[in-house]
């Protein structure tokens, strides 16, 4: 059994304006500095034995895994499989612009966000079974972890709030469930 801690990181700019940022870097807010800072407090007010930060490789997961790690001093392992959705010729735009419209072809399918979700899964469970590993990604994307890991859809699966951390189990050598199709709407960036 592998201990996630998964996080999503500290707001940004494009979350208060309701912009889908996607791949975007990002800009966090003061606010968004310090809920980093804070989340470090809180992952190190737990008491586990973490074995490693692993986190998205984009700009604004990155600083806030930095800031964070203020407080957890732990090895920094960039992860390109926890960056956010890629909503392609749609990024940069307002979400409420999108919502409920036919997404171009060049937006990542849900399909692939599950698929790089159980791929990040079996990495968490094959290469850190039996230990404790927090893990910084997107508000969408940890949607898609979450949901896959308990074998529903991304609809079902709640939102997580900036610098919120969720504790999730992944058996060793965990394999994915088969899922049904999921159309989520645009409603987290």
């Amino acid at each position: 059994m592998t201990d996630l801690y998964l996080c999503r990181h500290g707001e940004t700019e494009e979350n208060l304006a309701g912009v889908l940022q996607g791949r975007m870097p990002g800009h966090l807010t003061a606010e968004g500095r310090r809920q980093a800072a804070l989340l470090g407090q809180r992952l190190a007010a737990l008491g586990v034995c973490f074995s490693a930060l692993i986190v998205s490789d984009i700009e604004r997961t990155m600083l806030t895994a930095r800031i964070a790690n203020e407080s957890l001093r732990l090895p920094l392992m960039p992860c390109p499989l926890l960056r956010e959705r890629d909503w392609g010729s749609l990024t940069g735009k307002a979400i409420v612009e999108v919502r409920g419209m036919d997404f171009p072809p060049d937006v990542e399918t849900v399909e692939a966000m599950h698929d790089r979700a159980a791929r990040f899964l079996q990495f968490v469970s094959t290469q850190y079974a039996g230990s404790q590993v927090v893990a910084i990604g997107h508000g969408l994307f940890n949607r898609a972890i979450r949901a896959t890991l308990s074998a529903t859809t991304i609809r079902l699966t709640p939102r997580m709030e900036n610098a919120e951390i969720c504790h999730l189990q992944v058996p060793a050598h965990w394999q994915p469930a088969i899922l049904g199709r999921d159309d989520v709407a645009a409603s987290a960036n």
